[in-house]
Parts: C-alpha cells; structure tokens; sequence
C-alpha cells in the first residue's frame, strides 16, 4: 500500500483540476440519480415536464458541488484532512485553494442553487423553495456551523433523507404538483445506495475521523457496524424494488437486479480491504447507484 498523499508533496494542478477535484465529480451520481429516477416515475405516471425536470437536476447537482465545497474547507478547519488523510487529496488541505476562495465558491454555487429554486417555485409553488432552503442550510451543516451533522453520527440519516426523499419525491413534486406512494417507494432505495456511498468513506476515514473528533457511526460503533450497514442499504435497495416489481406486475421494474453481482463484489471489498484500497470501491458504490438508478428509470419509461 503505497503512502497516503500529504498537501507538502502534492504537485499543484491546474486551476480546473483544482475546482475539478473540489467539486468531486465521484460524488456527483448521488445528486443526478434522485432527479433522474422522479422524473422517470413522473414520466411513467403521464406526468413529466421537461424544463422543471432540468431545472430539478442542475439545482441538485449545484447543492451537491457546493455542499462539497463546503465539505472541503470545515473538514479542513476542523483537522478532519490531513496529512494523515487515505481518501483524494483535499483542495484547501493541500494548499491549492485558499479557505476564503473556498467559502466564496460555496455561497456562489448556494446562490444558483437558489436562483433554480426561484424557477422551480415558480412553476410548483413556494414550498419548493423552502424545502431547497432546507437542503441548502443541511449542506452547510453536514461540516459546519454549531453541530455539524457528519461529526455526530448523522451524517447517514441526514443523505438518506435529502438524497432519498427529498430529492426523488421533489422532483416528482414540481412536475405533477402530488406525490404518489411509488415516489416514496422508489426514495428508499435511490436515498440507500446514496447513503453506501457514504459508509465506504466513514470505514475508510475512521482512524482520522477520530483523531478529528468527527463521531460518524462507523467511529461510535466500529468497523463492523459500518459493514453490516453496507450490506443492509442493499438489502433494502433490492427488496423494495422486487417488492414494487410484484406489486406492479411489472417485471420491468426488476431490472435493476441485474446490478446485483456487482453490489455483492462491492460488499465482499468492504469486508476485506483497508485505507486508500477502499478509494476505488467508493466510486464504484457511486457507479452501482448510477447504474442502479439508470435501470430502475428505464424499467419506469418501458414499462
């Protein structure tokens, strides 16, 4: 295992690559699945609008790249990265931006956020606007501000929340103005996989996490809660959906089963690997959400 990467012997980037890596494209399925997968269910439902569809999925990845800015700079300011850090090298860690450039980026990227809520209340009434304000506000407390959610082991509630329900059952909202049981159905699994993307990290960062104080479950419990984590957020990932397969009689809503081998080579890597080795199971626990979704939205259109 070669040595974890420190902001002296970091070579400096170019000025995209920086913003590139701050904005943590590996994350980024988390925000785009939820919206991808409402406007499928509105679609399937003889609902679907296409501008609010677009607007919900920019506002979602804006919040998401944001929140990772955010991320950056108080898990800087809070000692959480390092030299000691397994995880890619932090971009105010490592000297390439400084805190202040960070927390303007932040509220830049908060304020188009805010100006596609402005649209989508336009379309779908206030509410929406309030709800966008919540995430908004859950972004910067998932690191920052008197109890940041990450350091007290509700960092997983809180992304089972806003990237399962929130955000599937939003976009639902704003292009059929009603929420139908299959949007909150089909929150538990997209809101899940987001929450497995998390988990790898808290297994990975533990040991810094609690030299940092950050208390994630992982930290509280062990390693081998976060492990039996994992493997339950599939498991409901993939109940739910045979579940509402059957209900439906649509075996079309089945075929994201077909990610199942991959999510059992995943489970099998969490068990067993350690540090920066877990690097590349966190995008790929990305990558079965995105799959995962993409699949679960083809079988909403086709069937």
């Amino acid at each position: 295992m070669s040595a974890p990467t420190s902001p002296s012997t970091t070579a400096r980037p170019s000025p995209f690559a920086m913003w590139l890596a701050a904005a943590r494209p590996k994350t980024l399925p988390a925000a785009a699945v939820p919206v991808v997968v409402g406007s499928a269910i509105a679609w399937s439902l003889g609902g679907f609008r296409l501008l609010p569809a677009i607007a919900a999925l920019v506002g979602g990845l804006l919040i998401q790249i944001a929140t990772n800015f955010a991320n950056d700079v108080f898990d800087f300011q809070k000692g959480a990265d390092n030299e000691e850090r397994t995880g890619p090298t932090r971009a105010v860690a490592a000297g390439w931006i400084t805190p202040r450039t960070m927390f303007v980026a932040m509220w830049f990227t908060f304020g188009l956020a805010f100006l596609i809520g402005l649209y989508l209340a336009s379309v779908s009434g206030w509410a929406i606007l309030i709800v966008g304000l919540i995430s908004i506000l859950a972004g910067i407390a998932y690191t920052g501000g008197p109890y940041p959610l990450g350091y007290n082991g509700l960092g997983d509630v809180a992304v089972m929340i806003f990237f399962g329900f929130v955000a599937v059952c939003g976009t639902v909202w704003v292009q059929m103005l009603e929420i139908p049981a299959l949007a909150w159905w089909l929150s538990v699994p997209v809101g899940a996989l987001s929450t497995a993307i998390l988990v790898v990290n808290n297994v990975r960062d533990r040991i810094t996490d609690t030299a940092a104080g950050k208390r994630t479950l992982v930290v509280r419990f062990g390693r081998g809660v976060g492990v039996v984590e994992y493997v339950l957020l599939f498991v409901a990932s993939y109940a739910v959906v045979v579940l509402v397969a059957v209900q439906s009689a649509s075996p079309w809503l089945a075929l994201p089963l077909l990610t199942l081998p991959g999510a059992m080579v995943l489970v099998r890597r969490v068990t067993t690997l350690e540090g920066q080795a877990l690097n590349p199971v966190l995008a790929q626990t990305a990558m079965l959400l995105l799959g995962f979704g993409t699949l679960l939205s083809m079988g909403l259109i086709v069937g």
